[in-house]
């Protein structure tokens, strides 16, 4: 039987796991993977076929690289996380080369998942789920003002991109100012308002900031299975202490998800990230592709990336059981780098 041709491109680490579980499917179907990454250390091109360095390229030129890299090695699915936004418009170009594309085909909806504020905006009207006190600023006068407005209204404040990629950006305002104590602090997002005000202040304008309130409770992410506005697996994972998760198997959570594929439509995986304050829930943001934190979803009893892939390439599948009520951690294992050469030294293995 032909391989299937996969590639994955600058992936998180995490990616790594989600390779064997696509290589270790119950119909026995066997894989030929390719990964890229700017990266030359990157872990996850240690569990590739084949692997190359990508250039750093942006925009049309890096989506003519995909184009030309799934033409010469006859990608038959490209699963991309890096870029996804400009390479959503040209799907047409790559299914007449012979590949099918793991992401959103809606380029309208690709930007506003894209934009936290916008996404935040497109939710609000469907009441299905309470939307953060927040403000979008640019410039630090309006800075202050959301600051304050959101103080007046009882929150803790911090802020982050508009447009960004997991924690990148994040800070929560400590109104203390920086002291002596605070260099033994443990390693945290916290930032003074004097330091925030001055690094603001120091550019007349800067990319659009999201002040808002500070969620403190806990935080839920959702990994979803979906296509075309249909659910089919959905697994809440509560973030505890520490390295703890526990897949939770609440209807209501379940429900939530259900909502959000049936309004979105977004196909494949998609991943929901919400917080619980006071008893309320309320809105992160969501990620129209698989999860860091996917692999702690497969304890379910279901293989995520590789009914993914089946989904995307146009094939019926079955979704098992799903188990839930599950507490998962994990740990470090070490991994040897195959050719990689660094300070000089060329380790082979």
């Amino acid at each position: 039987m032909k391989k299937t041709k996969i590639w994955f491109n600058r992936w998180f680490s995490t990616a790594y796991i989600y390779i064997d579980m696509i290589r270790d499917n119950l119909d026995g179907r066997k894989f030929e993977v390719y990964v890229t990454h700017s990266v030359k250390e990157s872990i996850v091109l240690q569990n590739a076929d084949h692997a190359e360095i990508e250039p750093l390229l942006i925009g049309k030129e890096y989506v003519d690289y995909c184009l030309d890299f799934c033409k010469r090695n006859e990608i038959d699915l490209f699963i991309p996380k890096y870029d996804m936004v400009s390479i959503a418009p040209h799907l047409k170009e790559f299914e007449n080369i012979g590949t099918k594309v793991m992401v959103c085909s809606d380029m309208e909806l690709m930007e506003t998942v894209d934009d936290k504020a916008k996404f935040y905006e497109s939710v609000r009207p469907y009441n299905i789920i309470n939307i953060p006190d927040y403000f979008v600023v640019d410039n630090v006068k309006d800075f202050k003002v959301a600051y304050e407005s959101l103080k007046e209204k009882g929150h803790r404040v911090c802020f982050k991109p508009v447009i960004g990629i997991g924690g990148e950006g994040f800070r929560v305002i400590d109104d203390r100012d920086d002291t002596f104590e605070s260099i033994f602090e443990p390693i945290n997002h916290r930032i003074s308002l004097k330091k925030s005000i001055n690094l603001l202040g120091s550019k007349k304008k800067f990319k659009p900031l999201m002040v808002m309130e500070f969620l403190q409770g806990n935080e839920y992410s959702i990994d979803c299975l979906a296509f075309d506005g249909k659910l089919y697996a959905a697994v809440p994972r509560k973030k505890m202490m520490g390295r703890l998760e526990y897949i939770d198997g609440n209807i209501e959570l379940i429900k939530l998800a259900r909502k959000f594929a049936e309004i979105y439509k977004l196909p494949y995986m998609f991943n929901l990230q919400f917080k619980m304050k006071d008893g309320v829930c309320k809105l992160l943001e969501i990620n129209p592709r698989m999860s860091g934190g996917l692999y702690i979803s497969a304890l379910s009893g279901v293989n995520f990336p590789y009914l993914a892939v089946k989904l995307a390439l146009g094939e019926k599948i079955e979704v098992p059981e799903l188990k839930y009520d599950i507490m998962s951690t994990h740990l470090e294992n070490s991994i040897v780098m195959k050719n990689v050469i660094y300070k000089d030294v060329r380790v082979i293995s």
